[in-house]
């Protein structure tokens, strides 16, 4: 069997697979009290496993099992299955980078503290952060069910209107850098909310460290695996 014969045999069977699964009509389900989330979203995985490797390069085809997986299971299970996978996979990426990953239900929030991603009163990027926002592109690229909301936030320290102005810069330079690294634009939004939502007390300099940051809210777009 060539090649390309395998792919499409393999890509079959995992459609088989997710639409056995689709199709049960056991009288006696309701009785096991089976979790049809658990169940769909596993035969979901599975099958796109099997399909993600499938079309994916020999270099590259565990990662293509993995991506293929979650998809597949999001369509099984909904999209809570899909942002686990998303979650783990940015928590991994972000691993002594600085950067928090926070979950509110199916909604992620990656908190980057202004200290790490830019100079102080500068929207330019700090060359030392660049990795980690290789890695965010990345991401974003292979999980692209979700919106990208950039926020800017800084201290109350100086005038409004130009913390407000910086806030705005820094969240455009994020976005600006993710959109050359590949990321679909149309997917973003930028916004400056300067010191109007603050997270500490800027009373001390530890607080005003918090509030200087950046947020990237990643959000279900609208009819997304529901």
């Amino acid at each position: 069997m060539t090649l390309l014969n395998c792919k499409h045999s393999l890509i079959a069977l995992a459609s088989a697979a997710l639409l056995a699964g689709c199709a049960s009509n056991n009288p006696y389900e309701n009785e096991r009290n089976v979790n049809r989330t658990a169940v769909y979203g596993g035969i979901g995985a599975a099958a796109g496993a099997i399909t993600g490797a499938a079309v994916s390069s020999k270099k590259d085809r565990t990662k293509g099992a993995l991506i293929g997986a979650a998809v597949a299971g999001a369509a099984g299970a909904g999209y809570g299955y899909y942002v686990d996978r998303q979650e783990a996979e940015l928590r991994r990426a972000m691993q002594g980078t600085g950067v928090e990953v926070q979950r509110d239900g199916d909604n992620l929030t990656l908190v980057m503290p202004g200290n790490v991603t830019f100079a102080t009163d500068s929207a330019t990027i700090s060359g030392s952060f660049y990795g980690a926002l290789n890695n965010l592109a990345q991401s974003f690229r292979e999980y692209n069910q979700n919106t990208i909301d950039i926020v800017g936030h800084t201290d109350s320290t100086g005038a409004y209107q130009y913390n407000m102005d910086l806030s705005r810069r820094r969240a455009q330079s994020v976005a600006s850098y993710l959109q050359g690294q590949g990321v679909d634009y149309s997917r973003m939004s930028v916004r400056g909310m300067g010191p109007d939502q603050p997270v500490a007390s800027n009373a001390d300099s530890y607080g005003r460290q918090q509030n200087r940051r950046v947020e990237i809210n990643l959000r279900p777009m609208p009819g997304a695996y529901q």
